[in-house]
């Protein structure tokens, strides 16, 4: 029961009071922290018992954020709110009924989170160094994002988005934990990469923003750099290795130097040469890979004038398998010849001799008496050599001796070693019968060598009788014939011999045929001459009709004589005669035909075997032609009728066979293919004399009747029947169209034109009286026609359909966001029949956003009721999503008995406006940038944004301004800086482009990243902002490289471009060159340098290379280094950082001690002043401690006791203890104001005399400032002992000592 008495108070208050103050009920509410401004947050709501109206307000530090509707009590967000700022509010509300005081309480709001906050990745910059050796799962570091919100939107998942460089192959290379930490997923190769820049993204859980779940992403880079260690081996460069030495050089000769380099570019370990061949005449240095001669070098003794040599480098130390890292390589030297041997000769037959063995100086050998000149010697195998080569090695022959005009030497002249011949040259002094031997002597000489110059070799030549007579055949030519195909064995002729006057053997003669290849034909017999065929297949009179053949005798001393046979093939009936060309004949029905066959044999022409006949072979048209036996011409007899022919296509086919009047008879058959073009020579003719159909009104388009004709022509171009209406009353109703049914037979399909509309109550007539005429096309005229007439009957039905009227299709507008609700538009249609009950029907909506369809989202944001009024049926119309509906319908005459009871079908096009109701959204983007300070110019671009504003017009036009920029630096300092950078905005397409530019020189000795925060706003109100952080790196001065050239400045210039492109290609970055100078502008420059150029080499991920990794790729790409040196590259150095000239130095030093000497005058004055002021203090308390001594005892005042006017306490004195003063008496202690330090020293005492009361807003602020005086105060105490007859104020105990 005592709730009832709760509730029964209020009345008893207003029994007693008359009227009931109004009063709170709510303590506590809940607001979503992405409320936008001016949306709802909440309603006060008090209650008033006696139903006075109500007035609320809200006050307050934290009603910043709200404002209420006095009457209603609705507060909206008046400032947006961020719970992870503040996430509860206090604020005090108040109601009044107008009748009592206001009732105010607390109200508690509890800010709710949304997912409004990205993922932040902690402890930035994240970089790393790992070794090529990692292990494949090795947790190579740990990032950390924290997601200020709550419940999922906090939890962050990461994943790794892209690596740099070449993210196609190398993404696989690393993934992510759940934990932040980045895992090795594959093996690492310094000689590959040499820096990784990961791309990792930290995404929040997702949850609701503005309604909408919602996921957040953040995206950082982790620098990774790969440390190379020793795991391979060394690598020689240049290679193949070859060089040349002459034989019989000095030891100690240098012959060639290797080079060798650590593959392992970071470690770059010592190497080491050492030559693993036994027994060689070479030696290498250790250290400098330089090959010398070390033995005696005779080219001729050693096994080949290329000595390969096999060179190992390898590292002072062990690699990382604790093996020894080590490469191999060939080195050819060439030893090459000096002249220093004579030609010498050997018994022997190349290829087969032995030059180590001893040479020879006689010889022996024979030849016959007589011999032709230019014969050789036989049995004479007499080899020249000379060990040296090539030049060396050329010696010259001659002959000396008494038989020396008989003979020549072959060749005149060798290089190296050559077969020697002795050749006949006089024939009529080489002579059996006057000497049996002859002798020469061959000389070798040397021209080269004149002091060993010459060798010489005695031949001596024994001389053989010879036969003296040949053959010879009663004639020089013999004619003889052969039928073809003739059997083997046949005799062509039986006797053809030849005489020998010598006896014995050298008289016996034997026969054969020549050349060789005539024998596979023929043949002879060895010993009679009988001459024979071999092969009788082979007797082909087509293929060859005459052979010739030399028939040779020879006797037993080979003495050869000969004849030639001239063998004729005779002619044989084995060829079948040949038609030539293929007989394919076109010809139009009504005309006759004329060909010649053409045929020929091969047989020998002239006679019965070649002679040809020609006859038609029974057939089915063999009756309609007619052939000349003799020339194979062929006729028609008569004009052809292609109706008359049965085949499709029209064709006749007679066969002719081609004979000769050989023995035995042969022949040949051919067809002759006629085809009959087909001729337009039939009219059309329909199948029925009258047609007659009916067809309801008002029926466009429908189908009437159909009509049929026929044409007795037989090809379908021929007989292709076309119909049309003979122009008439009543014909422009109607239309036909042509149908093919088969060849020869046509339909016309009659109907109504769909373009017109008959209306049976307006005809006078009910039917229509049309000829329909088939008219016979063909390919080139037109043929015959024929008619039909056709009677069509009209029939009645009710047609009339509804139209709505144009003016209520106009377009509507219809601001977004719910603010127009209700009517729209009311459509309006009309109807011609008097009878009609009209509704409106929505057939289609089509949603746009400009150009482009916008799906399906506005499908239920208006609705058409069947009465045409349109109404707005969603608050969810958002321009952004769709600015254009287009409502397809239609109306409908439910009355409507047959026909089209739909009007046509209409649009209603309603246009959305737009509010501003959108805040910029910048773009993501992958792009890395980079500046490099030193060679950036104010007004240069070093990067971009891009945003897009989903507002139209003025709403969504966006403009880029810079909010902060901070320099990170690698030691994790962060600096911030004003008006480094500016941004330009450009608008492009559905995008604006914010272009961040240079605003004042940077610092190039700074070394991080900047952190550029930018910010995009609209310009419309209420104006929303964005803002975006962009990561500049900053490439600093000390990767400045110096390139020295041997060449000019003006060359260098000439060839920067070449010079670009080069290093380009070596390192794979870009190249921004900062100057080119004479080296007279440096101090480093070489003596042989002429030139220098700067320049850095930087890559996009924001990495730069410095002079060692520079030096070592250009080192490791030989094309590049070559053209290099070809352009004058000299010397790769690390760049300086510009110096002061002499005249900056003196100034600098000037100022500076200027500075130093205006703040050496400060300290002095301070100190000067502040010795002063010391010195004053002193001097005030002084004579106050004379003034004090001054005063007696009868001197004081009765009653309360005066804490002094103790101007000086700061001092330390204190001369009015115990003593009475007037209050106004001026001791003369302001010497200065500034020593005044408070009005009252005895602050914590209560004195309640009446000018104390204007000096308590001075006494929190008294304080002591200085101390150093306290001896001075101390010593006044002493000398002053207060007397018996003294007053004592008992209310001070204490004094401000």
């Amino acid at each position: 029961m005592a709730w009832r008495s709760l509730l029964l108070l209020p009345f008893l208050l207003v029994t007693v009071s008359g009227n009931a103050a109004p009063f709170f009920n709510m303590t506590i509410v809940y607001v979503p922290e992405d409320l936008e401004p001016g949306q709802y947050a909440f309603q006060l709501k008090a209650f008033d018992i006696d139903g006075d109206p109500l007035t609320y307000s809200i006050s307050g530090p934290e009603a910043f954020y709200f404002s209420v509707n006095a009457q209603t009590g609705n507060v909206t967000l008046r400032n947006s709110l961020d719970r992870e700022l503040q996430a509860r509010l206090t604020i005090t509300v108040e109601v009044s009924d107008g009748m009592n005081d206001a009732v105010s309480r607390k109200l508690t709001i509890i800010v709710e989170d949304r997912n409004d906050n990205a993922p932040v990745f902690q402890n930035l910059t994240y970089k790393t160094s790992i070794p090529e050796t990692t292990k494949i799962g090795s947790v190579i570091y740990t990032v950390f994002a924290n997601d200020s919100d709550t419940g999922n939107a906090s939890k962050v998942s990461y994943s790794i988005g892209e690596v740099i460089p070449d993210n196609t192959k190398n993404h696989w290379l690393f993934y992510i934990l759940a934990n932040g930490n980045v895992v090795l997923n594959g093996s690492l190769d310094y000689a590959k990469n040499t820096f990784y820049q990961i791309k990792i993204l930290a995404k929040d859980g997702g949850g609701m923003l503005h309604n909408v779940l919602t996921f957040h992403e953040t995206s950082t880079y982790l620098s990774l750099t790969i440390e190379d260690q020793p795991n391979l081996d060394p690598r020689f460069l240049s290679e193949p290795y070859s060089g040349s030495v002459p034989e019989n050089c000095a030891l100690g000769t240098t012959v060639l130097t290797v080079t060798a380099m650590d593959r392992d570019t970071g470690v770059n370990d010592e190497i080491f040469y050492n030559i693993t061949n036994a027994s060689v005449p070479f030696a290498i240095n250790a250290m400098m890979g330089v090959i010398t001669v070390s033995g005696p070098l005779d080219r001729e003794q050693l096994p080949s004038e290329e000595v390969l040599l096999e060179v190992t480098a390898r590292e002072k130390n062990l690699d990382i398998h604790n093996k020894v890292a080590q490469a191999s390589t060939l080195v050819k030297v060439v030893v090459t010849d000096v002249n220093d041997n004579k030609p010498k000769f050997y018994h022997c037959s190349l290829p087969s001799c032995n030059f180590s063995t001893g040479a020879q100086n006689n010889f022996r050998g024979s030849i016959i008496e007589h011999s032709s000149s230019r014969l050789p010697v036989s049995n004479l195998n007499i080899v020249a050599h000379d060990p040296d080569k090539s030049i060396n090695s050329n010696y010259e022959l001659y002959l000396q001796g008494p038989n020396a005009s008989a003979f020549t030497v072959s060749p005149p002249k060798i290089v190296g070693t050559g077969d020697v011949q002795l050749l006949v040259q006089n024939p009529s002094a080489v002579d059996y019968e006057i000497s049996h031997v002859m002798v020469v002597q061959i000389i070798a000489n040397d021209m080269g060598n004149p002091t060993d110059c010459c060798s010489t070799a005695t031949v001596t030549i024994d001389l053989i009788d010879s036969n003296d007579h040949i053959p010879e055949f009663p004639r020089s030519t013999y004619n003889l014939s052969v039928m073809e195909n003739s059997p083997a064995g046949t005799i062509i002729s039986s006797n053809i011999t030849a005489y020998d006057p010598d006896s014995g053997a050298l008289g016996q003669i034997t026969y054969q045929l020549l050349p060789e290849s005539i024998r596979k034909i023929f043949t002879v017999n060895a010993t009679t001459g009988a001459v024979l065929v071999q092969n009788g297949s082979l007797l082909d009179r087509e293929t060859r009709s005459i052979y010739y053949a030399n028939l040779q005798a020879k006797d037993g001393g080979n003495l050869v004589g000969t004849t030639v046979l001239e063998i004729t093939v005779l002619d044989d009936n084995d060829m079948e005669p040949f038609v030539t060309g293929s007989y394919f004949i076109s010809v139009e029905e009504g005309q006759n035909i004329r060909t010649q066959i053409q045929a020929i044999d091969n047989d020998e022409p002239g006679n019965r075997n070649s002679k040809l006949g020609f006859k038609i072979l029974p057939g089915p048209f063999s009756n309609n032609f007619t052939i000349n036996a003799t020339t194979g011409e062929v006729r028609s007899k008569e004009p052809l009728d292609r109706e008359a022919l049965e085949d499709e296509r029209g064709q006749m086919v007679v066969t002719v066979e081609v004979y000769d009047h050989g023995v035995p008879q042969l022949s040949t058959l051919v067809n002759i293919t006629i085809t009959v073009g087909d001729k337009n020579d039939n009219a059309p003719v329909f199948l029925n004399q009258s047609y007659e159909f009916s067809v309801f009104e008002d029926s466009p388009g429908s189908f009437v009747g159909e009509v049929e004709a026929t044409d007795a022509d037989r090809t379908e171009i021929n007989s292709r029947i076309s119909f049309l209406l003979q122009r008439g009353s009543g014909s422009s109703n109607f239309l036909i169209r042509s149908s093919y049914l088969w060849t020869g037979y046509y339909s016309g399909q009659l109907s109504m034109d769909p373009d017109m509309s008959l209306d049976y109550d307006s005809l006078q007539q009910k039917f229509f009286s049309l000829v329909v005429l088939a008219e016979n096309t063909a390919a080139d005229n037109v043929g015959d026609t024929a008619n039909v007439s056709v009677v069509v009957h009209i029939l009645d039905i009710n047609d009339e359909p509804p139209a709505i009227l144009p003016d209520s299709l106009q377009d509507v507008r219809v601001s977004e966001n719910g603010t127009q609700q209700g009517l729209v538009r009311t459509l309006a249609a009309s109807d011609p029949d008097t009878n009609h009950s009209l509704v409106f029907e929505e057939l289609a909506v089509a949603c746009f956003k400009g150009a482009s369809s916008a799906g399906e989202v506005c499908w239920d944001w208006f609705v058409l009721a069947p009465n045409g009024s349109v109404l707005v049926n969603s608050s969810d119309i958002d321009y952004e999503l769709c600015d254009l509906v287009v409502l397809t319908l239609r109306a409908e005459d439910l009355y409507t008995e047959k026909g089209n009871r739909y009007s046509q079908n209409e649009t209603l096009r309603i246009l959305i406006t737009d509010v501003n109701d959108n805040m910029p959204i910048f773009l993501p983007s992958s792009e890395t940038f980079v500046v490099v300070p030193e060679i950036s110019p104010v007004d240069l671009q070093v990067a971009t944004v891009k945003a897009t504003d989903a507002d139209s017009g003025l709403k969504g036009t966006i403009t880029f301004f810079i909010i902060s920029v901070v320099l990170v630096e690698d030691n994790g300092v962060s600096r911030p800086f004003e008006n480094l950078f500016k941004v330009e905005t450009t608008p492009e397409q559905n995008s604006y482009v914010g272009s961040i530019q240079v605003a004042s020189n940077l610092d190039g000795s700074l070394k991080g990243e900047y952190q550029v925060t930018v910010g995009a706003r609209d310009g419309e109100a209420p104006v929303h902002t964005a803002q975006t952080v962009l990561n500049i790196f900053a490439v600093d001065q000390s990767y400045r490289v110096r390139l020295q050239f041997v060449t000019a400045v003006d060359e260098v210039q000439s060839n920067s471009e070449s010079i670009k492109v080069a290093l380009t290609t070596a390192t794979k970055a870009g190249v921004y060159v900062v100057a080119i100078r004479s080296t007279e502008d440096t101090r480093a420059s070489r003596a042989e340098a002429k030139s220098v150029m700067e320049a850095y080499f930087v890559y996009s991920n924001g990495t730069a290379l410095d002079v060692n990794h520079l030096s070592v790729l250009i080192q490791s790409d030989p094309l590049v280094l070559a053209e290099l040196v070809n352009l004058g590259l000299a010397v790769i150095g690390p760049g300086e950082v510009a110096k002061p000239t002499k005249e900056t130095e003196l100034i600098g030093i000037i100022a500076g001690l200027a500075a130093f000497l205006l703040i050496f005058i400060l300290i002095m004055t301070l100190v000067l002043v502040l010795t002063t002021r010391s010195y004053k203090r002193k001097l005030s308390a002084m004579k106050a401690l004379k003034a004090a001594t001054t005063f007696s005892p009868a001197m004081a005042q009765q009653g309360a006791g005066i804490p002094g006017t103790n101007q000086y306490n700061a001092e330390g004195a204190n001369p009015m203890l115990n003593l009475s003063l007037n209050p106004s008496h001026d001791l003369g202690f302001h010497d200065d104001s500034i020593s005044v330090a408070s009005m009252n020293s005895l602050d914590e005492n209560t004195v309640n005399a009446p000018w104390d009361n204007n000096l308590r807003a001075k006494q929190e602020d008294t304080q002591l400032t200085d101390s150093t005086n306290e001896e001075v105060l101390v010593a006044a105490l002493n000398t002053k002992e207060p007397t018996k007859t003294a007053y004592i104020n008992t209310t001070f105990t204490t004094t401000d000592l």
